[in-house]
């Protein structure tokens, strides 16, 4: 790994928000959901959740090539069991809606653990999921369209949580990501090439020193090597 390699994950590292996720129900275009998953990783989210209705293991190895090597994609059965993960983590629950009760996206306080839902492209968010949700949101607009395309009223919310989150010093902060993640990350990212040796051989991923180097015992590149 270089230096100039090792500076840009750490620094990457120390401005991820693991209080804040997406969670995209049903959305199944792929330009939308690649979308969707790179404006995470541009305001430092590092995972963000989905239900799918069709084969989510298609759409989560092809979605988003570059952008999911740094952001981790869980998918869920049902919307409970998403917002039950997410309820867990102490996070007020967002969903995306046109309707009565639903407020202008930026009077929402974003510093606090925020999950936001956004709606399938077509149908929007599901009943079930506003049944769930702490309070629905709009995105206001005076022409005559009614809603933006799913992928750009996500990163006009995201972007208004990495506003409010900056303003209140919270990507200044030391990484708040566990260390065993911030390792895999800082290892995949910067040796590529023993990643996927590592995942041939069901080696373990080796320690690094201070400058994002490989510091493996003799054993571990002897397995390497595939002289044990």
């Amino acid at each position: 790994m270089t230096p100039e390699r090792f500076a840009r994950i750490t620094a990457m590292l120390k401005h991820r928000q693991p209080d804040l996720t997406v969670f995209m129900e049903q959305v199944h275009m792929q330009h939308n959901l690649a979308a969707i998953v790179r404006t995470a990783d541009s305001v430092g989210i590092n995972n963000v959740h989905a239900t799918w209705d069709i084969d989510s293991t298609r759409i989560s190895r092809n979605v988003a090539s570059g952008s999911q090597k740094w952001v981790n994609i869980h998918s869920h059965d049902t919307v409970n069991n998403a917002v039950a993960v997410m309820r867990e983590q102490g996070m007020q629950i967002i969903a995306t809606n046109l309707s009565d009760t639903a407020v202008d996206f930026r009077k929402i306080d974003y510093t606090k653990p925020t999950a936001i839902l956004m709606g399938q492209e077509k149908y929007g968010i599901s009943e079930e999921a506003l049944a769930l949700a702490d309070q629905d949101v709009i995105v206001p607009m005076v022409g005559m369209c009614q809603s933006l395309n799913v992928s750009v009223a996500s990163a006009l919310i995201m972007y208004e949580a990495q506003r409010q989150r900056e303003l209140a010093g919270m990507y200044e902060l030391d990484c708040r990501l566990p260390l065993e993640e911030q390792h895999k990350i800082l290892f995949e990212g910067g040796h590529p090439i023993y990643r996927q040796l590592c995942r041939e051989k069901s080696l373990a991923y080796p320690p690094l020193d201070d400058e994002g180097q490989i510091d493996a015992p003799d054993e571990w590149w002897d397995a390497i090597r595939g002289r044990k």
